[in-house]
């Protein structure tokens, strides 16, 4: 029986989960969740999060805590990615359990990847999904698979996340920034900060049903070149800017190649209309301010975003 009327689960407390699960605490909610080691989950119940050990990677099984939290829980998010596992992780784990389990509202966390490449042209929720890629085709089938739960589905389609500790300001001041020569290559991105804020916003205002989810794109006002986003930083800096290399100079990896064959613009446009939200940083310029004027900025290595997607 669940005990508080706001009590939120999120599976995989990682750079996006984590930055909810402080927005969540602020407002008073209960809130629970998974991370991979004992330690993590010490440092987050310091911090007042039900924090539980659930790692994914090795025969993983919901231990009576986790289930318990489950059947407290008002809210319910999945953000552990498919990209390690080739396969959402979490739901052979939950499926048999999910008929017993009644949200008001169900989360997931996926990524603007699904919609593939659109030559530059700005797609919405109802642009076809032309991904071919691996990493695209598992997170439309992990949208799927969990929509098909029967649980009032919340989507969330993010785009390039970043944030304190994970941003071009970092990856400046680590001398591994690189410009692709790419003419004409846009990336949409978004701030995790503003990424809590839309989640949020959702879970006080549900708008999917029992057998239909909805499906919303999380990004900022501003798509760009990601050149852009680095020139800018460095100037933030007072560094000079890379000059621009192929990507056979720039020894990306095959994730890296992998996010310069999409190209194109993400509207945030049903986000706004439907919840009446607004992103706190538009754009990279007002997130990069923010970040290199917070006590925290050092130029440090990013956190773990392992549950991030």
């Amino acid at each position: 029986m669940k005990t508080n009327p706001k009590q939120l689960f999120c599976f995989g407390l990682g750079f996006s989960g984590q930055a909810l699960a402080k927005v969540a605490l602020e407002h008073g909610w209960r809130v629970g969740g998974t991370v991979r080691s004992a330690q993590k989950a010490s440092a987050l119940r310091s911090q007042g999060i039900e924090a539980h050990v659930l790692d994914t990677s090795a025969d993983p099984v919901l231990s009576d805590e986790i289930l318990d939290a489950l059947g407290q829980s008002t809210h319910i998010l999945q953000s552990v990615g498919t990209a390690k596992a080739g396969h959402d992780p979490v739901l052979p784990l939950l499926h048999p359990l999910a008929q017993g389990l009644t949200p008001t509202w169900a989360g997931y966390l996926s990524t603007t990847v699904v919609y593939g490449d659109w030559q530059g042209a700005m797609v919405d929720e109802t642009s076809t999904t032309r991904s071919t890629s691996a990493r695209g085709l598992s997170r439309l089938a992990a949208e799927a698979a969990w929509a098909g739960l029967g649980w009032p589905m919340h989507i969330f389609r993010l785009a390039g996340i970043y944030g304190p500790g994970r941003n071009a300001l970092e990856t400046v001041r680590s001398g591994r920034a690189r410009i692709i020569d790419k003419p004409e290559q846009v990336f949409s991105r978004i701030h995790v900060q503003d990424i809590a804020s839309a989640v949020f916003a959702s879970m006080n205002h549900p708008t999917a049903r029992a057998v239909q989810e909805d499906v919303f794109n999380v990004c900022d006002d501003y798509s760009c070149a990601p050149g852009d986003v680095i020139a800018h930083a460095c100037g933030l800096l007072g560094q000079p800017v890379p000059k621009p290399v192929s990507m056979d100079e720039a020894g990306l990896s095959a994730m890296g190649r992998s996010f310069y064959a999409d190209n194109k613009r993400v509207s945030n446009q049903k986000l706004k209309d439907a919840l009446g939200w607004q992103p706190a940083f538009p754009t990279y310029r007002e997130g990069l301010a923010a970040i290199l004027s917070s006590p925290g900025f050092s130029g440090s290595s990013s956190p773990d975003a392992s549950g991030a997607a």
